[in-house]
């Protein structure tokens, strides 16, 4: 029988949540440290928020660093047995990844060698990926490029935007993880390492990532929706405005590419070979709005070109 881990968790976002609530109900782990990201500035206010990751820390009284950088870091993680990373979301110097004795896990939201790097969820649903998965990795001094403990996949509804595969890939991650650490730390269950040849990278987002180009196609344009929805977003130019297109969906009426079409409240946008229907959007400087409340307010759009 095993004896509690002494654990130093790494998480951020709601993702590490899901991870870092399972490892509290085990009765394997003993969370010694808990490690995020600094409280960061939001809204027009500039209010100082806490990550998801402190919040439920914060709940359950476990201790909580918040460094800035971890590159001169001083911890007490090598009196650990095994750190664990789950969307962290900065960069973990060497020296601290084979700090504890048996060294640090990663949980990706992707199937390795396949989308290394910031973006694999967003990436896999840009590129209309039907698969994606987790794996459990022991992290290196590369990127995502670590030996494998166990990879599982999933299934890519049709419909499923970034939320919703993110819920989907940290439940599967949790139970992933339980199922491996038992086995990792007696020794019975062996890394394997990545094959280079098929390694493919994604990058970090940034805003510019969310314009849509209308020559592209419905399918492409819709993908690019679910994958980046609700953050950077996907916008587009009207009258040399930003207009945030928050819900959308394909469509079979064909349209000029980048025309937009108004009918009976509903907006149709042109695309490379179809449309794209329009159900709420938001103008820079303005409120949120449904279609009715967007052509109320804006006269004389219906057949303008985006």
């Amino acid at each position: 029988m095993l004896h509690k881990i002494s654990t130093t968790f790494f998480g951020t976002h709601d993702f590490a949540v899901t991870i870092l609530q399972g490892l509290i109900d085990s009765p394997l782990f003993e969370i010694e440290l808990v490690i995020t990201q600094p409280d960061r500035p939001i809204g027009r206010k500039q209010e100082l928020q806490k990550s998801p990751v402190k919040i439920l820390s914060e709940k359950h009284n476990l201790k909580i660093d918040q460094p800035t950088s971890l590159k001169n870091y001083q911890s007490p993680i090598t009196n650990h047995k095994l750190s664990i990373v789950a969307q962290y979301g900065l960069l973990i110097p060497p020296n601290i990844v084979s700090a504890p004795k048996h060294g640090t896990i990663n949980i990706h939201t992707s199937l390795l060698p396949k989308y290394r790097g910031a973006s694999p969820i967003q990436s896999a649903l840009i590129n209309g990926e039907t698969k994606t998965g987790v794996s459990i990795m022991l992290m290196n001094v590369g990127l995502d490029s670590g030996p494998i403990l166990l990879q599982k996949e999933l299934n890519i509804a049709p419909d499923d935007t970034y939320l919703d595969l993110d819920k989907k890939l940290a439940n599967m991650g949790l139970h992933a993880l339980l199922e491996t650490i038992p086995d990792y730390i007696v020794g019975k269950l062996k890394p394997t390492p990545q094959d280079e040849s098929q390694a493919t990278l994604c990058s970090k987002l940034s805003r510019k990532d969310g314009r849509v180009d209308w020559q592209k196609s419905t399918l492409e344009i819709y993908n690019q929706y679910r994958g980046l929805t609700p953050w950077p977003g996907v916008w587009t130019v009207w009258n040399d405005r930003r207009l945030k297109l928050l819900k959308i969906s394909p469509a079979e009426k064909n349209i000029l590419t980048g025309r937009v079409e108004i009918n009976y409240d509903r907006l149709h946008i042109g695309t490379g070979d179809r449309s794209i229907e329009i159900s709420k959007l938001q103008l820079e400087g303005k409120k949120v709005m449904n279609v009715k409340e967007f052509v109320n307010g804006f006269k004389n759009i219906d057949r303008e070109e985006l």
